[in-house]
Order: C-alpha cells, then structure tokens, then sequence
C-alpha cells in the first residue's frame, strides 16, 4: 500500500505590507497600500485592514484610494523584499529536504517520511516559529496530503495561523468551502460554476465528472479531482531562473524618443550590472513595447556571451529602431535578457581591451558601494533609479512587475 505523502504550504502573510511595517513600526494596525503610486498605477498588496473596505491585490489604486481614503500608500521597495524574502528561502532551505519556491512569499515542502524521526506537525510549527523570530515576518502555514488541499488550508489558516488536514480528512474539510477557494477557479470559472448553480465544492464533489468535462473541458476533470481532495502534482524544486526584465509603464503616453531612448539604457545598465553581480552572461535580448491600445510587440536578438553595458546598449538600440512605430504613443517599453548562464565578464576579453574591462570593474564597485545610481551614462542621467535587488538570489522576480514613471 501507497504510503500517503504529506505536504507543506507555507505563505507569508501580507508579504510586502509585513516588511514595510518592520521599517516603520507606525503602520501597525493601519491600512495599508503598497504598489503604483499614480492613478494608473494598481495595488501590488494590501493589508488585512484594507481589505476591510473591499480593497484587493491587482485593484486600480485610484478605486482603492475611494475604497479606503485613510490609508497609507507606498510605493515598495522591491530590493527590501527581495532581502527578506531570501532570508526567509535560507530558514526553508536549511530545514527542509525538499521545497519549491511558488513565488516571492509562498513554499511548498514535501515532509513524506520525517514523522519517523519526529512529529512532522511539530515539525513545521517549529519551523513557522523560526521564520518569524528570524525575521519579524508573519507566516501561516497548511499541512496535508497534497499541495491543493495544503494551499487552501493555508488560506483558512491565515492571518498568522496553521491548520494540519489528516489523511482521510481532506473531502469533509473542502466540502463546505466557496468553490473559488480551489486555486484553479479564477473570476471567468466561478461566474460560469455559479450560473451551473454550483457555489461551494460539496456540489462539486456530487456532481458527475462527464458533467464538468462537458462545461470546462479537459480542466473540468482537474477541478473535479481537486474538489474531491485528489493532485498528483508532485514537488519542484527551485530551479534557477533563466532570464531578468525590467518595464516601465508611463504616467501619460509618449511618443519622446529621447525618453524612450534614455530609459532603455538605463535599463540596460541596470540589468547588465545585476549579470556581473550574480556572475552570468546572456546571450538572447528582447525588448518589448505596448502601445496606448495596448497592442504589444516584441522582438529579440541572440547575441554572443556578454554582460557589457556597451555591447547589449547598441543592441537595444537597434531592436528598439526595428520594432518602434513612430505614429503611435507608447504605453510600456521593456527590456529581458534571456539564456543566461554562469560566467563572469572576463569572456568578453576576447573583444574588449583591458582599459574597458577595468573600467567596469571600477564602475560597478562603485555602484555596490555607494548603490546602482551612482554611476550612469549621461544619457539615462534623468532616468529615476531603477534599482531591482539582486535578482540572483534563488528567489523569482520581486512585483510590483511594472516600474512607474
């Protein structure tokens, strides 16, 4: 007989708001908003006290602002959560055998066979306190036989709780549950369940599969699966990422080339700093450009080995020339350098002279000594500071994904 495993979900409560409260003990208590500032910019999280007012990750700001006028908006630090969110990786990747990092603030760990060496519940509370007494940082915390039914207690956990599911246990526990607790129901599937008349999952879960196959397709027998307390879905270890981007949305549209042009480089600069930091090389650039209908285009170029402002600038440049309409205003431009892979600038020796490559090494102790600002070529001088973390720390891109000008 199939051994049962036991999986651990592990979420960082109100992520971003929980850091900036320990720079600022004075948002305690407060609602709190953190994300664009202007009103085209969204809400990249929120407190528990503000969605007291009906206030929700993603939520335009201008309508959360009406939602919750009193409360404390903030911009983010993403290079502050990034720092956190690595320290708390640390704590999982010490205790736990095996884990996968979902995202900046949430882990799944896979405890199959550690009750023969101690109580696997004991086990992860020891760890949820260890986190926070690390850290400062709240952290919940669900515990059962697979990673849907771990998630969703999680969620019934929260704020600053655990819950443990037991074998056996799981069917009863989700019956009474709304159905879009299940983490595949987005707003499209729960409009559609709830014209069917399905609202919680103990309807789910009565319903014939053919039934749901019928209404959602292939994913209805999934959903059905995971009404029922049922995922395969194993554990997958945190691989390194293999690309790092930067956006910048635009207050207003625009059309100013020397903008537009500025800010590429200082993306570039940014990006290609943060590759000799970590030690990588890309050889695959992208640039992407939205324009005020929100058509989006891209194109991208594979180039040699590199992680030289100069060389990855001029091929920006020309990607940019190639797929920038003059005749429309543009929403967004972005930058991703792809294909990474370790190596340090010294490659790039065998097409620069020993003057630039210690040229850069000169910048760049520069820029970890006094920050990224403060060396920059005179072009992207105006561009504000786009500082990102280091993006190589074994943690996924930080959000807010878009930078505001």
């Amino acid at each position: 007989m199939k051994t049962s495993q036991t999986i651990l979900h592990l979420d960082l409560d109100t992520f971003f708001v929980s850091v900036e409260r320990l720079q600022n003990s004075k948002l305690v208590g407060r609602p709190v908003l953190i994300g664009g500032l202007s009103d085209r910019g969204v809400v990249a999280s929120c407190s528990y006290e503000a969605r007291q007012y009906g206030v929700h990750s993603a939520m335009p700001m201008k309508l959360a602002r009406q939602l919750c006028p009193d409360a404390e908006i903030i911009k983010g630090d993403s290079g502050l959560y990034s720092k956190y969110s690595h320290m708390v990786t640390d704590v999982v990747k010490e205790s736990a055998p095996i884990y996968e990092k979902a995202s900046i603030d949430e882990f799944y760990l896979d405890a199959t066979g550690m009750d023969r060496f101690f109580g696997t519940y004991k086990w992860a509370t020891e760890l949820r306190q260890r986190i926070t007494k690390e850290t400062g940082l709240p952290i919940s915390f669900g515990m059962s036989t697979n990673k849907t039914v771990a998630k969703i207690s999680t969620g019934e956990a929260k704020p600053n709780g655990q819950i443990y599911i037991e074998s056996g246990m799981e069917k009863g526990f989700l019956a009474p549950l709304p159905v879009r607790k299940i983490p595949m129901v987005g707003e499209k599937t729960t409009h559609l369940l709830h014209r069917m008349g399905v609202k919680y999952i103990y309807t789910v879960q009565e319903m014939p599969r053919e039934m749901l196959e019928g209404a959602l397709g292939k994913p209805g027998l999934t959903l059905w699966n995971k009404a029922q307390g049922i995922d395969p879905t194993p554990i997958v270890p945190y691989v390194e990422r293999k690309s790092i981007s930067l956006e910048r949305t635009f207050e207003r549209d625009t059309i100013d080339v020397f903008k537009l042009r500025s800010i590429l480089v200082a993306m570039v600069e940014e990006l290609a700093f943060q590759l000799r930091h970590g030690e990588r090389l890309t050889s695959c650039v992208t640039v992407k450009i939205r324009y005020a209908d929100f058509n989006t285009y891209s194109k991208q170029k594979r180039v040699p080995y590199t992680s030289a402002d100069h060389v990855l600038i001029e091929v920006v440049r020309q990607l940019f020339e190639n797929v920038f309409d003059r005749r429309q205003l543009i929403r967004l431009i972005g930058v991703r350098f792809s294909h990474l892979v370790q190596g340090s600038y010294q490659i790039d020796l065998f097409d620069d002279t020993e003057k630039m490559v210690s040229l850069y090494e000169a910048m760049d102790k520069m820029k970890n000594r006094f920050g990224h600002g403060a060396v920059k070529r005179a072009v992207g001088m105006k561009t504000k500071n786009l500082s990102r973390g280091n993006p190589f720390n074994g943690e996924p891109p930080v959000i807010p994904a878009h930078r505001r000008s």
